[in-house]
């Protein structure tokens, strides 16, 4: 059977302005990518006919595990086990290391959560009532109810596990972080980024990413980054805010790299790479999410540029 894979461009029309087409991509056959792409499809299948070495960077941040069913065959995230869900990063990431350059870097951002105590939902948050689910996984074997899962932690492992240099861990604090209704923690306001690499040695620009210096000037970027949250017009879901990603961008990418997102959501890292003279490949397997990111790029087209990817 033949996974459905689709390619996302943007066509100059006879006025100057653009439309978004999106065609499906046959065959199987490695794609021919010649400039910033968004291709709709699960993330497994997309990586696996993209070219050997294709990008410098990858920046992205998957589906947490059991936070919502986004009702998309072959969504990461809704995996009944803890295990099940670890190992299909797992293989993402090692086919999205193929496709890394030999000096590439990859950004990961994952969130964390608490066991469900085998309740089969959980209930609105009056402050937060986005966190409402009508179905929630199991507890892990090992675990007892309200404890902390520790999945950043244990991703970052098996990805050590499996051949990635783990090279750093970032706090992203955030600020305004979503109040929650609990009284027996602390009220959680971060979450981690980890830095991995393919090598031991890769390409780091340390200047590109510094930050200001409580005394004036710069210094080399420390390891915890206070970013607020930023929502986006028209998206129900978490989105990167730009300044988060940033950095990891500029420390791993010169001009004209490519970077790869292969959980695209609303586009942030399209956005940023605009910004910066990067080229962008994102993944997307939501129809919806693939909407917002196109609607969300076409505003930052550059001039008569044409974006395109032949299968």
């Amino acid at each position: 059977m033949v996974a459905k894979l689709s390619r996302l461009e943007h066509k100059e029309n006879m006025n100057g302005t653009f439309q978004t087409v999106i065609e499906p991509v046959p065959g199987e056959a490695t794609l021919a990518i010649h400039g910033s792409t968004i291709f709709m499809g699960d993330a497994l299948t997309v990586l696996r006919r993209m070219p050997r070495g294709l990008a410098r960077c990858i920046v992205t941040s998957p589906p947490y595990w059991g936070l919502r069913d986004y009702g998309i065959a072959e969504q990461i995230g809704a995996e009944e086990t803890l295990p099940q869900f670890i190992n299909k990063l797992i293989g993402v990431f090692a086919e999205a290391r193929r496709v890394l350059a030999d000096d590439g870097s990859l950004w990961l951002n994952i969130g964390d959560g608490y066991t469900s105590g085998n309740r089969g939902y959980r209930a609105t948050d009056k402050k937060n009532p986005a966190r409402a689910m009508e179905v929630r996984p199991d507890t892990p074997t090992g675990l007892k109810p309200k404890d902390l899962l520790g999945i950043p932690w244990r991703l970052a492992f098996a990805l050590q596990a499996d051949g990635w240099y783990l090279r750093s861990d970032m706090i992203w604090h955030k600020p305004n972080a979503m109040p929650e209704s609990v009284r027996d923690r602390p009220s959680r306001s971060h979450e981690y980024i980890f830095l991995l690499t393919k090598s031991e040695k890769y390409y780091y620009d340390w200047e590109a990413s510094r930050e200001l210096a409580d005394g004036g000037g710069y210094r080399n970027r420390r390891s915890v980054w206070s970013v607020n949250t930023r929502p986006f017009p028209g998206a129900h879901f978490a989105t990167f805010p730009p300044e988060l990603v940033r950095p990891c961008i500029l420390a791993s990418t010169e001009a004209d790299d490519f970077v790869l997102d292969p959980f695209f959501g609303s586009g942030t890292i399209g956005v940023v790479c605009r910004e910066e003279r990067r080229n962008y490949v994102g993944v997307e397997l939501n129809p919806d999410y693939v909407a917002i990111a196109a609607s969300r790029l076409h505003g930052h087209l550059w001039t008569g540029r044409r974006l395109k990817a032949v299968g």
